[in-house]
Formats: C-alpha cells, structure tokens, sequence
C-alpha cells in the first residue's frame, strides 16, 4: 500500500473494517469535535483504502481460481500467501 500509514498497511480486511465501522458510527452520531473529525476522517479514508485493496486483491486470485475435468481447483493459491 502506498499512501497508508504503516499501521494500517498491516491490519487484515477485519480488522480495518472494525475499525472503519467504528468511525463512521463516532462522525454519525455527531458529536466529536470538528479537529478530530477530519483526522478520524482521514483515517477512515485510509482505512477504506486498505480494505477495497484487500478486496480487489482477493478477487484477483479468486479470477484465477479455474477446474480441471474432476471439478478439482488448478492454479489457486493458499489464502495465507503473499
């Protein structure tokens, strides 16, 4: 990732999305002060960010992901590799 903070360059799709969550309920309810709003905005961008990058990239080798005669998947990868 390039424009992330390196936290959140480390953080799985769950746990961005908890976290992004969580921000959009504090900005909803509307009560957070105007300064911490944009950083939590900005955070949440950056965090939206990490998780349609996940996405994408889980969606590039499920593409990949094709069946042999037998319905037995050829050419996919573990989910743990990177």
């Amino acid at each position: 990732m390039t424009d992330e903070p390196d936290d959140i360059a480390e953080l799985s799709y769950e746990k961005a999305l908890a976290e992004l969550e969580g921000i959009v309920t504090r900005l909803e309810r509307g009560d957070v002060p105007l300064e911490e709003s944009v950083t939590i905005y900005e955070r949440g961008e950056a965090l939206k960010k990490r998780c349609e990058a996940l996405l994408n990239q889980a969606d590039e080798r499920v593409q990949k992901i094709s069946a042999d005669r037998d319905g037995n998947a050829v050419g996919a990868t573990p989910l743990d590799a990177d």
